[in-house]
């Protein structure tokens, strides 16, 4: 069923191309070694793009959390910021893109002399893979996501740090799966941190809103999101007050609205929690953030034009 990483199947995609270590080949012919340590271990970072108005939007941060992971895991990403922003021109332009594209930038230890988790067996330099697709989404059931909340928690930074954009989401994935498990027509499971106060969902960050104010969980446990801090940003700016907290499950079951975000989807409200419906989907706060955050969305692609 529709859900926040769902999007409508586009006949532009039949025929893209993808940027894989510096040559540009037609996605059905993309080919990555066994032997390559993303493949075999979940051994590398990410990062999500949204191609909007001739730019990519807030590049310079998504290059930050990428060049910053990759160090914290000791990859040598191979290509400089500058050479990085030329390799993602290129596939835009080789595609004809200029707006409403998804691009998704992997970076994985490369090949390895045999599958094991010690990076002394890199065999050289890392694997660089750049896809690009048009994702559209589609109309969601009610006007918003459905959210199941599960027993799976998100992890403590010193056992897997929720913030470093790694190639592993074994943990997110198995959330997702109880979450279908206890409701098949989930959208996403609501993760509570260590300490059993709501921390994210598997796949984006949540917002809910008690009393006209913005609230979101502390950062502690949940993705380094660019659009949940921008989003926090533009709160700060006047688009309504915000707080970051940490809270039990029981206090975002009293909120008027909730909504979650993600380099994809953007703003995408929630219609229901644990099959309770929220007092109102897509409310006036919603939609002021969202109105909000399509603003900055324009300011940067006007500022930052990649095309």
């Amino acid at each position: 069923m529709p859900g926040s990483q769902d999007f409508a199947p586009d006949p532009r995609n039949a025929n893209l191309l993808v940027h894989l270590n510096g040559a540009l080949v037609p996605t059905g012919e993309a080919r990555v070694s066994i032997f390559d340590a993303g493949f075999g271990m979940g051994d590398g970072v990410w990062e999500g793009l949204r191609l909007h108005k001739r730019a990519l939007l807030f590049l310079d941060a998504h290059l930050d959390r990428l060049y910053a992971g990759a160090a914290a895991i000791r990859i040598d990403v191979g290509l400089t910021r500058d050479e990085m922003r030329a390799a993602l021109r290129e596939l835009i332009v080789a595609n004809g893109m200029t707006d409403g594209g998804h691009l998704r930038l992997m970076v994985t230890r490369g090949l390895k002399a045999t599958i094991n988790q010690d990076p002394r067996n890199a065999l050289g330099r890392a694997t660089l893979a750049i896809t690009a697709e048009y994702k559209t989404k589609p109309p969601l059931p009610g006007g918003g996501l459905a959210l199941r909340s599960v027993t799976t928690r998100t992890s403590r930074p010193d056992t897997f740090d929720m913030r470093l954009n790694s190639h592993s989401r074994l943990n997110l994935i198995r959330a997702l799966i109880e979450a279908i498990d206890i409701d098949p027509e989930a959208d996403e499971a609501l993760m509570l941190d260590p300490h059993g106060q709501v921390a994210s969902c598997n796949a984006t960050n949540f917002f809910w809103v008690r009393d006209g104010r913005v609230e979101t969980s502390t950062g502690s446990y949940c993705f380094n999101g660019i659009t949940r801090d921008n989003v926090i940003a533009a709160c700060r700016a006047g688009a309504a007050p915000v707080l970051e907290c940490s809270v039990p499950l029981r206090h975002v079951l009293a909120a008027e609205e909730a909504f979650v975000t993600g380099t994809m989807g953007g703003i995408t409200p929630v219609r229901s929690i644990d099959g309770q419906k929220m007092r109102q989907v897509n409310g006036p706060v919603t939609r002021a953030i969202a109105a909000a955050y399509e603003a900055m969305k324009d300011a940067d692609a006007a500022a930052n034009p990649l095309l």
